[in-house]
């Protein structure tokens, strides 16, 4: 499975969406919305005028691990997202990057034009692309797949151009840890988390994870204090301390009664119209396939998407456990928070399987 990246003139601080929810289907996605605790099924209504004499309100502050820049609002992680821009990207080339697993290469994208402008060799098995903790490189993650020649290409997001690969075992996935001194390489068929050098990518240490199968995508808690991962094909989430640097547990995924059924060849909604789910099933599945993770904008909840279990798990971070799940669509996979942080948008795949059919249920979002 590979991933893009899209490199614009603005920078966001760290993944997370909101706590609640209101679920919609709008042209072919899943939404989620969140207010406060409690479902919401219409918009709420405007706040009443504030008083010229009223007190300011206090905004909550977060004490961070050293070194990790501040969270100027502790309800809204994402507060910087909507509007600040890192001057380290002046001067960026606006492009997206996309991998190609099957042709070990990378299409250069420009999104006005909406025409590939560039394409270049990179390693085997490109999986996903990273930009650095400083947003001066990006990194192309070859993992080569079953073999042991895996590698990191750096691309200068200036020029558009790649440099010279760097030789990394099993990089799968790759984050970088809130405080900026440490690459996280997600060694997938290692079992391991290799935590290297943010520039030369040489290793620190590593932290194995025995019990997570398919280790695969992480976000952080708001303090910087630990990582959730995503264990593929475990059903399972593990928790990791970035202080102490050891694992804390893992969770197992609970299923929910009923999925819904694939539909093989059905016809697909046309854009702009609102896509229905279908019929569903009795979920026999015992366990899921855990993708993707977010963490809430206040920092109490991680949001996971389960391919098998056709939407996204609610856990509580702090307490490492599962308190709801919410459906959204046929193989849940990826999670996108919008930029002011109100909505959290989920890519169905379609199908439960990995690699799907040519003749799969068509995917939502």
């Amino acid at each position: 499975m590979t991933d893009m990246v899209e490199l614009r003139e603005s920078s966001w601080r760290r993944p997370a969406v909101l706590a609640a929810v209101v679920l919609a289907g709008i042209a072919g996605w899943a939404v989620l919305r969140y207010q406060g605790e409690a479902p919401v099924s219409a918009p709420a209504a405007a706040p009443a005028p504030v008083a010229a004499s009223a007190a300011p309100v206090a905004i909550p502050t977060v004490k961070t691990i050293p070194g990790m820049p501040p969270v100027p609002d502790a309800k809204n992680v994402y507060s910087e997202t909507a509007t600040a821009i890192s001057p380290a990207l002046q001067g960026d080339l606006e492009r997206i990057y996309v991998p190609n697993l099957r042709s070990n290469d990378v299409y250069v994208v420009d999104p006005q034009a909406m025409k590939v402008v560039d394409r270049f060799k990179v390693g085997v098995s490109p999986q996903h692309i990273v930009p650095s903790w400083d947003l001066r490189t990006l990194w192309v993650t070859n993992n080569a797949e079953g073999r042991t020649d895996g590698s990191l290409t750096p691309v200068d997001p200036k020029t558009g151009k790649p440099g010279e690969a760097v030789a990394v075992d099993d990089p799968y996935n790759m984050y970088f840890t809130p405080d900026g001194r440490s690459a996280i390489v997600v060694a997938e068929g290692r079992k391991r988390l290799d935590f290297r050098d943010p520039k030369t990518m040489i290793e620190q240490y590593s932290i194995d994870v025995p019990d997570c199968p398919g280790v695969n995508h992480a976000d952080f808690s708001i303090d910087g204090r630990y990582a959730i991962f995503t264990c593929e094909f475990a059903g399972t989430l593990v928790k990791v301390d970035l202080v102490e640097r050891k694992v804390l547990g893992y969770l197992k995924l609970q299923m929910p009664a009923t999925r819904l059924k694939e539909r093989p060849g059905a016809a697909r909604t046309p854009a702009g119209q609102v896509w229905e789910p279908g019929e569903s099933e009795v979920c026999t599945v015992t366990k899921g396939m855990p993708q993707d993770i977010r963490i809430s904008p206040d920092g109490t909840r991680f949001y996971v998407a389960d391919m098998h279990a056709d939407g996204v798990h609610i856990i509580d971070g702090d307490a490492f456990r599962q308190v709801g799940f919410i459906q959204t669509g046929l193989g849940a996979h990826g999670l996108y928070p919008s930029r002011d942080g109100k909505r959290l948008y989920v890519a169905n795949r379609g199908p439960h399987k990995i690699h799907g059919s040519r003749r799969a249920t068509a995917g939502s979002r």
